[in-house]
């Protein structure tokens, strides 16, 4: 049987949506389809490009393309298994919120750390803007600074006013972009309103918690601006896997920039002497919150060891 190629802008579970030469094809996976050294719990993901045997509504997934990069998380707490939000990205919009909700730093932290490792450029995208009243007003500075210092590009949105929606809109053209977030940060309405034709469900905020209600429950990729935008689920924390402790100083790059001049070639920046990343926590040159994170994760990773 003849076979094409195609990439996958939906995926459900056991069903897959494929955009192919021949339109998009309805498929299934063959049998144990794994790919090796990935302990997935979703074996395709949305934005692999995959091989098809067409036929009809009974086409089927036969191979998946070496992924170029993905972006990766812990399936759930203690688990070992990882869950795929989506592959061959050419960048990734991290959106996030200083309220109604907030996006905690971790969270955020968490999230780059991933794109530093599978190398998927990301930028940052502080969103709601036109909410940060004079309250917010210095957080958001703030934010920015320990973003921006880190090497991080940071930019503000509000789909409200229309605040940055066509400098985004420019960078999502030709490219592959992932969108990510918390529940109720405004990704679904960010897409939207760069192109209104998308049937983009999305969510009022839970008053009670202040947490966004989960829209989309599956990611899904869209064409857009001759690229693709991938939306994604609200995600609530992000588990990660297969970052080795002696690594993880190499995803922090404003401490990468200072490891060189510690004294010790194997220092681990949390207690030796003559540690140049400690000392520029000291001294306010490497925020505090992205120290913690740090931290927290060299921490967490004992605990999954054990």
């Amino acid at each position: 049987m003849e076979r094409i190629e195609g990439i996958v802008t939906s995926a459900t579970g056991s069903w897959y949506e494929v955009a192919t030469e021949l339109g998009t094809l309805n498929c299934r996976i063959r049998g144990r389809l794994r790919l090796k050294g990935v302990r997935s719990t979703n074996p395709v993901v949305v934005g692999d490009r995959v091989v098809v045997e067409p036929d009809g509504d009974s086409s089927v997934i036969v191979e998946i393309v070496p992924r170029r990069n993905y972006v990766i998380r812990r399936a759930s707490n203690l688990s070992k298994e990882s869950h795929i939000i989506a592959a061959n990205i050419d960048h990734a919009l991290l959106i996030v919120t200083l309220h109604s909700p907030t996006t905690p730093k971790e969270f955020v932290d968490r999230f780059l750390i991933t794109c530093e490792a599978y190398k998927v450029p990301v930028s940052i995208v502080l969103g709601k803007a036109d909410t940060l009243t004079e309250e917010w007003a210095t957080e958001a500075e703030e934010f920015t600074a320990i973003y921006e210092d880190a090497g991080y590009e940071v930019l503000r949105l509000s789909s409200t006013t229309g605040e940055g929606v066509e400098h985004i809109r420019a960078m999502l053209r030709g490219r592959t972009t992932l969108v990510a977030g918390n529940s109720g940060v405004g990704k679904s309405t960010l897409i939207g309103s760069i192109d209104p034709t998308l049937d983009i469900r999305t969510g009022e905020i839970s008053d009670s918690h202040q947490q966004g209600k989960h829209t989309t429950t599956f990611s899904t990729m869209y064409p857009l601006e001759g690229g693709y935008i991938i939306d994604t689920p609200g995600i609530k924390g992000f588990g990660l896997i297969d970052i080795d402790d002696k690594e993880l100083c190499r995803y922090f790059p404003e401490m990468m920039r200072l490891a060189p001049e510690c004294r010790f070639y194997n220092c681990t920046h949390t207690h030796e002497p003559g540690c140049a990343v400690t000392e520029a926590v000291k001294e306010g040159r490497v925020a505090w919150s992205r120290y913690e994170s740090y931290l927290k994760i060299l921490d967490e990773d004992d605990k999954y060891r054990k």
